[in-house]
């Protein structure tokens, strides 16, 4: 039998043994009245050796524990903040010490006692009364070793929480930002919506969906790799400004950037352009980097990035030659293309467009280059299926991604609302791509079209990935609760 296997057996032997004493062990009726932070923030500047009367109902998780002599000291915590616990042989009596003295690391408590300092300058809780609220029978990880494996981490979220609190920080900075992105919004006029998870033809991105089958109708459907057509929709009825912020699942790979499931921000605006976005994103994430970090620097990998001022506004051809130093142009043609890329040690996919061998060379030579926040501008047409035409060039598009970081954190376009054009391009893409079928052409958002979009900018900001430099977190895994892992043994 393993440590962990003989520290569960003598757990349960102590249960087994409470229950018998007629003990309530998994106790539900006990109210805390204070949490561990107000208890500090009002008495935290007391003096060594100071009283102050004040009798305190807490609760919390058991952390540590010592005994010495007829005094046993332990400490919890309620996610709030940490206390230590005194506990008097004197005061509680030998049969509450007993007690206590069964009492393991990971045990939730209910606790009443006085407020004080100790001479050491700790600031304590005099324990008058206790009682065993849950008992745990694992064992935590052991305190100045605590829980380092990468995968038992995000495979056991719940004890990473415990053991590590800087993960708990991680999590509080998400909650912040999408609360700051709301507040944005919504002080500007756009609506909250939501939209269908389960999609009868795949479609808004390019991606592998997940498939289902729905018994009651008898047909196939898709959670959806992307709301964008239904909220196009939205735009046709007559919705001037939304966004959603929900989740998009591609059944594609996962690494440190990609996560089958995943939160967007997306957001749509009627009479804007992909210029009018490139402000607004600018003033988003500026006001939310502010509202989290109390300022407008933050530093990712080791790097400052400085959101305040104006970011560059380049275009993709612009930026391969300025950053990479690959001297590439739209009239080049494929063979000449791939000969370029493959100088550079990048290999497009077999079959690769022109947009698509150009936009891989800018992936692999490019983006991780874009530390301070860098709007790439004007991608080709036929890696763009949704964007409106480029007004100057019609081989290209207007459309963005923002990088920072080196992380693409946004794709925006002014979006394409010429049903028509969006039809021939549907069908292009299938034509390209084999015509298989989770990859149909969504005829009511071409039939939507066909009754008027007004102009309009699109947005999608990936939050994961924003969260990521945010927290100078090293993986999506880092800053996603529960992320995705291959089963256990595998």
């Amino acid at each position: 039998m393993g440590e962990t296997s003989e520290i569960v057996r003598q757990r349960i032997e102590k249960l087994e043994k409470l229950k018998q004493e007629g003990k309530k062990i998994y106790q539900c009726d006990f109210s805390p009245q204070e949490r561990l932070v107000e208890i500090r923030e009002k008495y935290g500047g007391l003096e060594s050796g100071a009283a102050t009367g004040f009798m305190a109902r807490v609760a919390g998780r058991v952390m540590a524990f010592r005994e010495h002599g007829k005094a046993i000291f332990a400490e919890i915590t309620d996610g709030s903040d940490t206390l230590q616990l005194y506990v008097n042989f004197k005061k509680v009596g030998a049969e509450q010490f007993a007690e206590f003295q069964d009492i393991d690391v990971g045990d939730w408590l209910g606790v009443e006692g006085e407020v004080f300092k100790t001479r050491r300058g700790e600031l304590s809780i005099d324990v008058q009364m206790f009682i065993l609220l849950s008992k745990a029978l694992r064992p935590l990880p052991e305190k100045y070793h605590g829980l380092r494996d990468k995968e038992t981490r995000y495979r056991q979220r719940y004890v990473d929480l415990i053991v590590n609190p800087e993960v708990r920080e991680v999590f509080l900075v998400r909650n912040r930002v999408i609360r700051a992105i709301r507040e944005f919004l919504e002080a500007r006029g756009f609506l909250e919506v939501e939209t269908p998870m389960l999609h009868a033809i795949p479609g808004g991105a390019t991606a592998r969906p997940f498939r289902t089958h729905h018994n009651a109708l008898d047909i196939d459907l898709y959670l959806r790799i992307a709301p964008e057509l239904y909220l196009k929709r939205l735009i046709v009825g007559g919705f001037d400004k939304i966004y959603e912020l929900n989740r998009n699942f591609r059944n594609e790979g996962m690494s440190t950037r990609h996560n089958p499931e995943f939160t967007m921000l997306e957001l749509y605006q009627a009479f804007a352009n992909y210029q009018d976005l490139m402000d607004l994103t600018q003033e988003l994430l500026g006001y939310v980097v502010e509202q989290v970090k109390g300022e407008r620097r933050i530093v990712y990998r080791g790097q400052e990035i400085d959101f305040s001022g104006d970011w560059e506004r380049i275009s993709m051809i612009e930026a391969i030659q300025k950053y990479a130093h690959i001297q590439i142009h739209l009239d080049l043609n494929g063979e000449v293309l791939r000969k370029i890329a493959s100088e550079h040690k990048v290999v497009p996919e077999e079959g690769a467009s022109k947009g698509e061998t150009i936009n891989q060379i800018f992936e692999q030579t490019v983006a991780s280059q874009l530390i301070a926040p860098t709007f790439i501008l004007d991608y080709p047409k036929d890696i763009s299926p949704l964007a409106r035409t480029h007004a100057q060039d019609e081989r290209l598009t207007e459309r963005f991604e923002l990088f920072i970081g080196g992380e693409e954190i946004a794709n925006a376009f002014s979006e394409l609302i010429d049903p028509i054009e969006q039809r021939r391009r549907f069908e292009e893409q299938l034509e390209a791509r084999g015509e298989a079928e989770d990859r149909l052409i969504d005829e009511d958002f071409l039939r939507a079209l066909e009754y008027g979009m007004p102009p309009t900018g699109g947005e999608g900001i990936g939050i994961d990935r924003l969260i990521m430099v945010l927290t100078d977190s090293p993986s999506i895994r880092d800053v996603i609760m529960f992320p995705h892992l291959r089963p256990e043994g595998n």
